[in-house]
């Protein structure tokens, strides 16, 4: 509250904690928009539409949806905590919508159509670490070993996080994150068109015009494969 005190121009405010279940969570999200009335507030994260609605009813604008998708997460491997991302999404944009709330989908995206399915599912936004990561433009720190360069990329739950940010691992917990090292990927603007190029394809498809429209258009069957890899291996 203190930064937005030094800086009230500004108007968007994110509150953000891996697990945003906790009744002093959702008071200070209360707090927040009491304090900020005209601000927009987004808060999360969670995963069910019950909590949802709460954070909603509670001061939040749009709520953050996601616990242990991330591609550099491992949540759900190590406490066993989590929720299949698009069932996530599904219920909580149903709940968000119905209180005229919104929802960002945050994690689980590893190719554009898995993005294009969050927009299907009633995402209102969709949030991307792993698939914009590598990237010239991205802020990881570049080692080089046997002449080729890399760029690590972190969860904010690793260690390697929690040693730069708060001194280590506490006593008490494990790191929920791991530390991997990407081949550099050039500029992100190819990425990103190939990203929305993925969006308007699905537009086309499926007949919406606008991306607002492509949740009405969407219909999901569960499938084992949805690749031909007869290839793959050459």
């Amino acid at each position: 509250m203190q930064i937005l005190a030094l800086n009230p121009a500004l108007n968007f405010v994110c509150i953000d904690v891996a697990n945003g279940y906790s009744e002093h969570f959702v008071q200070f999200v209360a707090k927040a928009r009491e304090a900020w009335p005209t601000k927009t507030i987004c808060a999360g994260n969670v995963v069910t539409g019950e909590m949802c609605e709460e954070l909603i009813l509670s001061g939040a604008d749009i709520v953050k949806v996601g616990i242990g998708p991330g591609s550099v997460c491992t949540t759900r491997v190590k406490t066993g905590v989590g929720y299949p991302q698009l069932s996530a999404v599904i219920e909580c944009a149903d709940a968000a919508h119905g209180l005229g709330g919104m929802i960002v989908s945050d994690g689980g995206c590893t190719m554009p159509g898995d993005v294009a399915k969050a927009f299907g599912g009633g995402a209102d936004f969709v949030m991307l670490g792993g698939m914009l990561a590598g990237h010239e433009e991205s802020g990881g720190s570049v080692v080089e070993e046997n002449g080729e360069k890399f760029m690590l990329f972190y969860g904010m739950s690793s260690e390697s996080a929690m040693n730069r940010h708060v001194g280590g691992v506490a006593k008490y917990r494990a790191a929920e994150g791991k530390t991997v090292k990407l081949p550099l990927r050039g500029p992100v603007g190819n990425t990103a068109r190939d990203i929305l190029g993925g969006l308007r394809s699905a537009c086309t498809y499926v007949g919406a015009s606008r991306l607002k429209e492509l949740t009405k258009r969407t219909t999901f069957i569960r499938v084992q494969e949805q690749e031909n890899r007869i290839f793959n291996s050459l």
